[in-house]
């Protein structure tokens, strides 16, 4: 019978989870499968404890097994962006550990991962599809073969206090001129993040949409837009200095004003897994107090 495998990848994390790091090796132990974890992880788990030696390893997406059940992500949300760079376009469903705070994509509370991952070795679970967004440079290549995002992509002013105008075009038509310190253009999975902290909605996965959100701008009759994820987002920085930063999810690059962005659907998707328990909504309830009364907080 062949051996299952999965994957593990994570960041440095705070001493305090390693009870749970330790309980959830002693587990995969017992489930008798082969574990390949991240090199650079491995490395940092060494300094946290006592870890075991006899782990597979890999290094990147290059030398990832393509025939692993899935990937697990052990931190928060930061983490599993990361994680989406280790998988990438080989379809691999990634499931998240938070050991972090408030946890959209890493959706497993740790004090419930046994049960979690009884259920997914079980086959007792869906994969949900995410979009994401590419971004490239009419005269430079950014971002290396990452240039995707899984929550936002995001252009800011640098190096001064005034504000920058993006000029945005949509499908080859003048969309408008953002006056702004800022420009957000986020994925539904990246609606709960920077984009709603500017007062962008929130989109449900799968919806086939993208949202455009300004930062700060100047014209407050500018609002968030909605556009379609088939769209293509061609933006044109002004600015008093000659750069300004690009960022992709956690990564960022700073570039001249000359660089035109060119933004569009990926040609691939993450699958995400999730657990009977783990609703859409029930997320959004539990994460964004919904229904809860403020006043005795």
């Amino acid at each position: 019978m062949h051996k299952k495998s999965i994957a593990i990848y994570g960041r440095a994390f705070n001493a305090s989870v390693v009870p749970y790091v330790e309980q959830l090796f002693a587990y995969l132990k017992n489930k008798d499968i082969h574990i390949y974890i991240h090199a650079d992880f491995y490395n940092s788990l060494k300094v946290q404890y006592d870890c075991s030696s006899d782990f597979l390893m890999y290094h990147n997406h290059e030398d990832l097994p393509q025939d692993i059940m899935f990937l697990l992500s052990l931190g928060g949300d930061g983490t599993m962006l990361s994680a989406v760079s280790q998988v990438r376009d080989l379809g691999i469903p990634i499931a998240g550990i938070n050991f972090g705070r408030l946890g959209f994509l890493a959706s497993i509370n740790k004090a419930d991962m046994i049960q979690a991952l009884d259920d997914i070795f079980a086959g007792n679970y869906t994969l949900q599809p995410r979009d994401l967004i590419e971004v490239s440079g009419n005269d430079k290549a950014i971002f290396g073969n990452e240039n995707y995002a899984l929550n936002d992509i995001t252009v800011f002013r640098h190096d001064t206090s005034s504000m920058i105008t993006i000029n945005a075009t949509l499908d080859g038509e003048l969309l408008n001129s953002y006056w702004a310190d800022g420009i957000i253009i986020a994925t539904p999975t990246g609606s709960t993040a920077y984009s709603l902290s500017c007062g962008g909605p929130i989109i449900m996965p799968g919806s086939g949409n993208f949202v455009i959100t300004p930062i700060s701008p100047h014209n407050l009759n500018v609002r968030p837009l909605i556009i379609s994820a088939n769209s293509v987002l061609e933006l044109e920085i002004e600015s008093r200095t000659d750069k300004y930063v690009l960022s992709c999810d956690s990564k960022t690059e700073m570039l001249d004003r000359t660089t035109k962005l060119r933004l569009q659907r990926a040609p691939f998707q993450i699958n995400l897994i999730r657990l009977p328990s783990d609703s859409y909504f029930s997320t959004l309830r539990e994460k964004l107090l919904w229904g809860l009364d403020v006043r005795n907080y």
